[in-house]
């Protein structure tokens, strides 16, 4: 078989128009690369792809490595074997983050957390485990785009999926099965980024396991199969085209992943493309068997790093142009935000350099530090928002509405004598500053980030619970009750039982 290589940007942009049903603000979108709801952040995306070839063929290794097949590849859609190999898979992470300044939480790579998998634990998936190694093989040699949907609709949650009583309507279920397929019919939340996407990869995860062997299905599905669809939330690229320019809304107009309600009406799925079928076990457990999560751990925990590296330098800047930088306080609140963003490079770090053995050799990322990440990353990002809020303050509304507000001669005189920074800064240069801070944590664009980190990894009780199920599944949780245990069993009512401590008999004053 001959080795495929993967996309470039022209080719992944000239892959999307596939006749997909992508549906938007009432109409079905004819050209995704041309609608002014996806366009740039689609081109955002090509820069990724081309990143990649510009990587090989100036031979920096620093994003691509040899696959076995006599191609190349990003290096996180490789399975590692080591300590090195995974660090390497971690800094490729941090690579293509930097070319969208760390806000792109969806791309490609980040399926790789999966589609790595599929080639160290393809036994898990038998009797498809011929499916996993195929797709393990596909996805390095042409790094498609995978979105996934794992989550049910908020549509009686308190009724486990293939319950009595549950909404059948609802969730995703096959239907009928034939020589060669399935047919799903459901919905599942939430898309993230999926019009751009070349699969959606459908799986199980919730607080309740499904109970019937027809809910318990995982499996990929083209974007254009007949029956997708994806019914998209407003757009922010849209909305900053209309509403401003990208002086504006310097992020929300060329990075928004739009989110989808993702909608599958009697979808046929070929065997081939099936990981999981009518095994209630196995689907149940794909969470914490696949491997798939210390992965998407590292991940998003390198991302976020990337992306707290992007947004200390705004609030450092910021401070600067505001003449505040050297105030106790705010010296402080900027430290805090080093400090998160320290914490982050530092478990991503733990995680990758500090792996755990896993099936046949191969590797997964710490799954302590990538416990902590869990809990500590979306209370990151939250205090960040924080500290900007309350050190920037009103130097982020203190702005004029639009960037043809400097071409009127009689409001620049206005703006370049009253909204100018400190220090020489100009308005242009002040105001262009802050509209990128405040896009980042103020606008629509900047909210959906925030939610979308505080919930990156699911509820918030679970991704507690996570840690102590963890530790129990390790043994940590009995090693530490017995940590303390021997330190109880050096005293009794009656002193200490250790034999080189003194007892206090001597100088008592109650005996």
């Amino acid at each position: 078989m001959e080795s495929l290589l993967p996309y470039t940007g022209k080719e992944f942009l000239n892959s999307l128009n596939d006749g997909r049903e992508v549906w938007i603000y009432g109409e079905r979108v004819n050209n995704i690369t041309e609608h002014p709801a996806f366009r740039n952040t689609a081109r955002m995306i090509a820069r990724l792809y081309d990143a990649l070839h510009r990587d090989h063929a100036e031979k920096k290794n620093l994003l691509t490595c040899p696959t076995e097949w006599g191609g190349f590849t990003h290096r996180y859609f490789v399975a590692p074997h080591s300590a090195e190999e995974l660090v390497a898979g971690r800094d490729a992470i941090a690579v293509w983050a930097r070319l969208t300044y760390g806000w792109l939480g969806r791309s490609p790579d980040y399926k790789a957390a999966f589609l790595a998998t599929l080639g160290a634990n393809a036994e898990f998936y038998a009797p498809y485990q011929e499916n996993a190694r195929r797709w393990y093989r596909y996805s390095q040699e042409r790094v498609p785009f995978v979105n996934h949907a794992l989550v049910q609709p908020p549509v009686d949650r308190n009724i486990a999926p293939g319950a009595p009583g549950g909404p059948e309507d609802v969730y995703a279920h096959v239907t009928k099965e034939t020589g060669s397929g399935i047919h799903v019919t459901g919905a599942k939340v939430v898309a993230t980024g999926s019009a751009l996407t070349h699969f959606t990869f459908v799986g199980q995860v919730g607080l309740l396991p499904v109970q019937d062997k027809n809910y318990a299905v995982v499996f990929l599905v083209p974007t254009n199969a007949p029956g997708v669809k994806f019914i998209c939330r407003v757009s922010n690229e849209q909305r900053a085209a209309v509403l401003g320019t990208p002086f504006d809304y310097p992020l929300s107009s060329r990075l928004d992943e739009n989110d989808a309600i993702f909608v599958m009406d009697d979808v046929f799925v070929p065997w081939e493309n099936v990981f999981v079928y009518g095994d209630i076990d196995k689907a149940n457990s794909f969470f914490p068997r696949s491997g798939f999560v210390p992965r998407f751990q590292l991940h998003g925990c390198t991302r976020l790093a990337v992306k707290l590296d992007f947004i200390t330098g705004l609030l450092i800047k910021a401070t600067e142009t505001a003449g505040t930088r050297g105030f106790r306080g705010v010296e402080a609140n900027i430290g805090e935000v080093i400090t998160w963003r320290n914490a982050m490079w530092a478990l991503s770090d733990a995680m990758a350099k500090s792996p755990e053995p896993w099936t046949d050799g191969f590797v997964l990322p710490g799954s302590e530090p990538g416990a902590a990440y869990h809990v500590l990353g979306p209370e990151a990002y939250v205090q960040v928002k924080h500290q900007i809020e309350r050190t920037v303050a009103s130097s982020l509304i203190y702005l004029n509405s639009h960037a043809n507000d400097f071409k009127v001669p009689e409001l620049r005189k206005y703006l370049d004598r009253y909204v100018r920074g400190s220090g020489g800064v100009t308005a242009v240069e002040r105001v262009k500053l802050m509209k990128l801070l405040w896009d980042s944590i103020g606008t629509e664009f900047g909210a959906r980030h925030e939610l979308y980190e505080i919930n990156y990894s699911g509820s918030h009780e679970e991704i507690r619970r996570f840690a102590l199920l963890s530790a129990v599944a390790t043994g940590q949780y009995e090693r530490w009750k017995s940590f303390a245990d021997s330190c109880m069993a050096e005293y009794d009512l009656d002193g200490w039982t250790a034999p080189d401590l003194v007892n206090p008999d001597d100088v008592s004053s109650l005996r």
